[in-house]
């Protein structure tokens, strides 16, 4: 079994349409599927003080996942607005993640003694703690970035030298084009980057080779994370099988994100809100 930290974001997506509240967030998606996927999960986020903010810690304390590093301040959860048409969803805004960004972590030594019994620790381009990679990367334990689908070249060179695993969404790129790109972008320091495209083939590169899978195709509820169900099986398996199964690890990984696409929100728990 592995121990893994979700860092970073938690938010509600307050679906317009149905008038219910989704617990989500790249952070948080990645310690709730990984505890699914029968490992030691924990997270470590910014809680608001408003209804959101309590009923994601509900649902997180119902799933019996550790949050006892998360802080808490007065304002905000973070809150983000979509809607579902036809099981794919669109995003309509956000606050940016409210207290999440109003009050970014800083970490104690308590903090750094925590995260150090971990053997990943994911976060993503909204989870607000960029500023801390230099001092997980001093910790040692291996780290995993979500650069999602409107990341930018800046994002790419600020990040990527401290990650051992990175995540892309480029649903446009074609075969030739995502192979440039991931051999333009790996780094020295880096274990494997890897690119997903909708229902094109996802591509995984280790430096040296890559690694190409189809997608499952189902008939989605709610596409709300996908990606994140996707990359939290595959490190899970990456890991468990020490990289020898790469093909084997995008497989699986592609087979959860199939059968999370037809959960409501990004793994349920919905609940009314005015």
């Amino acid at each position: 079994m592995l121990r893994v930290l979700g860092l970073g974001d938690e938010v509600v997506d307050k679906y317009v349409n149905l008038g219910i509240m989704y617990p989500g967030g790249n952070a948080l998606n990645f310690a709730v599927f990984a505890k699914k996927l029968r490992q030691n999960a924990a997270f470590m986020g910014v809680f608001g003080s408003d209804e959101e903010a309590r009923h994601v810690e509900q649902v997180i304390d119902e799933l019996k996942i550790d949050h006892t590093h998360s802080r808490h301040f007065p304002g905000e959860n973070g809150c983000a607005r979509v809607e579902v048409l036809k099981g794919d969803r669109i995003f309509l805004g956000s606050n940016e993640g409210g207290v999440t960004k109003e009050y970014p972590i800083q970490l104690t030594k308590e903090d750094k003694e925590y995260i150090a019994a971990f053997d990943l620790v994911h976060m993503g381009l909204y989870s607000h703690v960029e500023h801390l990679l230099p001092d997980l990367l001093k910790i040692g334990t291996k780290l995993s970035f979500d650069f999602s689908d409107d990341f930018t070249e800046e994002d790419i060179k600020k990040n990527i030298d401290f990650v051992n695993f990175g995540f892309f969404s480029c649903s446009d790129f074609s075969d030739e084009e995502v192979k440039k790109f991931l051999e333009n972008h790996f780094q020295p320091h880096n274990s494997l980057l890897c690119v997903t495209r909708g229902e094109h083939t996802v591509v995984a590169y280790n430096g040296l080779e890559f690694f190409e899978a189809e997608p499952d195709f189902v008939t989605a509820v709610d596409t709300m994370a996908a990606g994140d169900s996707f990359l939290t099986a595959f490190l899970i398996d990456y890991l468990l099988t020490q990289g020898k199964e790469i093909v084997g690890s995008l497989k699986k990984a592609n087979k959860f994100a199939a059968q999370s696409c037809l959960i409501e929100g990004s793994f349920g728990y919905g609940k009314s809100y005015k």
